[in-house]
């Protein structure tokens, strides 16, 4: 979704134009290996302890929670209701593990009316909670609006998507990623002199993923799609960071340019051919829990799992049915060039058999 809705009414907290709006997460200072190379003797902050440094508005503690909910969401269960006391509401991904007694209250909070300055923070965290509770909340809210629902940027359902989640035309739930995720390790690729050329800029088109699911991690990574067979994702590292591209996929391997893709009209006619990323990735070791993408941090490209968007989410809607698509993997520019920015996400929908790749950067 393009519109702003991690901006709506953000919380009052020190400093919080300082963070990153949309991502759910500032860039942090520290690489993914980081934590292996600590000092001996060092012992992080307690929990509470950045509970009550987060309340004084310090971005390093909530930074700090953030990573400790990337890592092992359940750890931060038993510190829900305090974050709540303390009007901790952002970001929402705090709350990836909240219970049916915390969802309970933030859906008592939204029905009794008298926040509706917090109704986008909130929504955010029953998104981000996926629990059946909410659920059934953001169904009922979307026929029947909460206080303040006007002021809101889009539909109350709409926010399932934030949380890597949709309700399909059948009525049912679907989740868009997976419960599983694979660092992904950039390694030499093809040469790109006999690619075909991107039909707007002229650029050797760059082969993004190139995924078998014979093989038992890739397999894993996209069960959630449907997809079986061959997977290769081929696209402009260039037009990609100006407007989502599609191509179409068959699971031989085949992959073309969606002749409909739209040329955006800011995209100039002067820009010439650039080669693209050399590199190609291929599955590594198994991450601890879905949420460890990152965007920003070299290490940070992820198969599977959940994407850690630098901006709202942006799950594109299949060009063929106009639903939302499945999340593949993020590729960052960390992982592409010696100074890289932004990041590349995946998607898929395997009953069409299409793919799209779009871009954000801070």
């Amino acid at each position: 979704m393009r519109q702003r809705i991690a901006d709506l009414n953000r919380p009052r907290q020190p400093d919080a134009e300082r963070r990153e709006t949309g991502g759910l997460r500032r860039r942090s200072t520290r690489s993914t290996a980081d934590e292996a190379r600590l000092p001996p003797g060092y012992h992080p902050p307690v929990i509470e302890e950045l509970i009550g440094r987060a309340a004084d508005g310090d971005d390093d503690a909530i930074e700090e929670l953030t990573e400790i909910g990337a890592a092992d969401p359940q750890r931060l269960s038993p510190y829900h209701a305090s974050l709540l006391d303390l009007d901790l509401l952002w970001p929402a991904t705090l709350y990836q593990a909240a219970n049916a007694d915390v969802v309970s209250r933030v859906i008592e909070q939204i029905d009794g009316g008298r926040t509706p300055d917090r109704l986008n923070h909130l929504l955010l965290i029953l998104a981000h909670s996926a629990h059946p509770l909410a659920e059934r909340a953001l169904r009922r809210w979307s026929t029947q609006p909460p206080t303040g629902a006007d002021d809101l940027h889009v539909g109350v359902l709409s926010y399932a998507l934030e949380g890597g989640w949709t309700i399909g035309p059948d009525g049912n739930r679907r989740d868009l990623c997976a419960d599983l995720a694979y660092r992904w390790v950039m390694r030499d690729g093809p040469a790109p002199a006999d690619r075909p050329a991107c039909p707007w800029c002229a650029s050797p088109l760059w082969v993004a993923a190139d995924l078998d699911t014979s093989d038992p991690t890739i397999r894993a990574a996209l069960a959630h799609t449907g997809w079986s067979g061959r997977l290769v994702i081929e696209t402009c590292h260039f037009c990609a960071c100006y407007t989502t591209l599609y191509s179409r996929v068959t699971p031989s391997g085949a992959t073309a340019w969606w002749a409909d893709n739209t040329r955006p009209s800011y995209l100039g006619g002067d820009a010439g051919p650039e080669d693209p990323p050399t590199l190609i990735p291929v599955p590594g070791p198994a991450l601890a829990s879905p949420y460890q993408a990152s965007a920003w941090n070299q290490g940070g490209s992820t198969l599977g799992g959940r994407p850690d968007w630098i901006q709202d989410a942006e799950h594109p809607d299949c060009p063929g049915c106009g639903e939302p698509m499945d999340y593949l993997g993020l590729i960052g520019g960390a992982d592409l060039h010696e100074v890289g920015d932004g990041a590349y996400y995946l998607h898929l929908h395997q009953p069409c058999g299409f793919a799209a790749v779009n871009y954000q950067q801070s």
